[in-house]
């Protein structure tokens, strides 16, 4: 990311910090003189389009609460990223050597499941092991249902007898990997209690959360990337532009009137909205009602749900900048922002 902090001539001190995309300054590099590449001429050509250039944004940080919301929606990303791949490293372990036992779970949401892999990773331990010696050692774990985990356990180990080479050094990584997937989940949980305790301080968290479908760590990412402030971006639409929810033009000759989903847009802003748009079309009837009208009209599943998550930004918008809370109530007619 280039930023420049740009002072016109007339000002006597200080002036605003400016976005110029670092695809910005390559391609303007290519209209000045000379092929070289210096810290000084990118300096030149960074300070010389935020002179002339009248739609650069200046960069607002947000409020305190939102830079402490982006700090750790950030973390939380990064963790259930390391989660993801950790459970997708331990499944492929799992398939090379006991493929039945990697069939038997769904380790991204069974946590019985990750708890019998830190002691049991191989067919003929959970052989030796049995039903109820199995069961009465997951019922010590506190693990709930603990007698079917260890039914299903003996069982795909009895279908399998043929020892592969390598399993024993292979079990011992996905031991470990399941450990660490465990640790992950206790510290994305703390993540999330420290997201919701930030987030509720904030003056729009009881308007952001009366809308179905968004919770804590939802709406904090939707503070951590607007910066808590609607009057940054001024309208609506121009949010909605931001969040890839506004489709841009592509005309070129007689052709005129086609439109396009942008290509640059905080990813993570349009995912706010179209994560809440998908729960909400299922469990708000005003928001189901809206996709079904959407999917009546030929439109995708992703379309209709596109159209829901700028609808529901533009009653959000709304609601923010009256102050009110969602009702549940029809559609609202006194929110048409685009």
């Amino acid at each position: 990311m280039k930023q420049i902090q740009y002072q016109r001539v007339h000002h006597s001190g200080g002036g605003p910090v400016l976005y110029i995309p670092g695809r910005t300054v390559h391609h303007a590099s290519g209209s000045y003189r000379g092929d070289g590449k210096s810290d000084a001429k990118d300096a030149f050509i960074i300070a010389d389009q935020a002179r002339m250039r009248r739609d650069l944004q200046p960069l607002h940080h947000g409020d305190a609460i939102a830079v402490d919301l982006r700090i750790l929606t950030s973390r939380r990303l990064d963790l259930a990223a390391d989660r993801t791949r950790a459970i997708n490293r331990m499944r492929a372990q799992l398939l090379g050597y006991f493929p039945a036992l990697e069939r038997a779970f769904d380790y991204s949401t069974s946590k019985a499941s990750l708890v019998l892999l830190t002691g049991y990773q191989t067919p003929a331990a959970l052989r030796r092991a049995g039903r109820n010696r199995l069961a009465v050692w997951l019922k010590n774990r506190k693990v709930r249902n603990y007698r079917l985990v260890a039914a299903t356990a003996v069982e795909v180990a009895e279908a399998q007898h043929t020892a592969v080479p390598g399993e024993k050094l292979a079990a011992a990584v996905v031991a470990r990997l399941a450990r660490e997937v465990m640790a992950l989940d206790e510290e994305i949980a703390e993540t999330d209690a420290l997201v919701e305790g930030r987030f509720r301080d904030h003056p729009h968290a009881e308007v952001i959360l009366s809308m179905p479908g968004i919770g804590s760590v939802l709406g904090a990412e939707f503070i951590a990337h607007t910066g808590g402030d609607m009057r940054v971006f001024g309208t609506a639409d121009r949010l909605a532009g931001v969040a890839g929810l506004a489709p841009v033009p592509k005309d070129s000759g007689r052709i005129s009137g086609n439109m396009r989903r942008p290509r640059r847009y905080c990813r993570r802003l349009m995912r706010v909205f179209y994560m809440s748009a998908q729960v909400a079309a299922r469990c708000c009837p005003v928001s189901k009602a809206f996709y079904e009208r959407k999917r009546a009209e030929k439109k995708t599943h992703k379309q209709a749900v596109i159209a829901l998550a700028r609808r529901r930004l533009n009653v959000l918008w709304a609601l923010l900048r009256d102050g009110r809370l969602f009702e549940g109530s029809p559609p609202l007619r006194a929110a048409n922002l685009g």
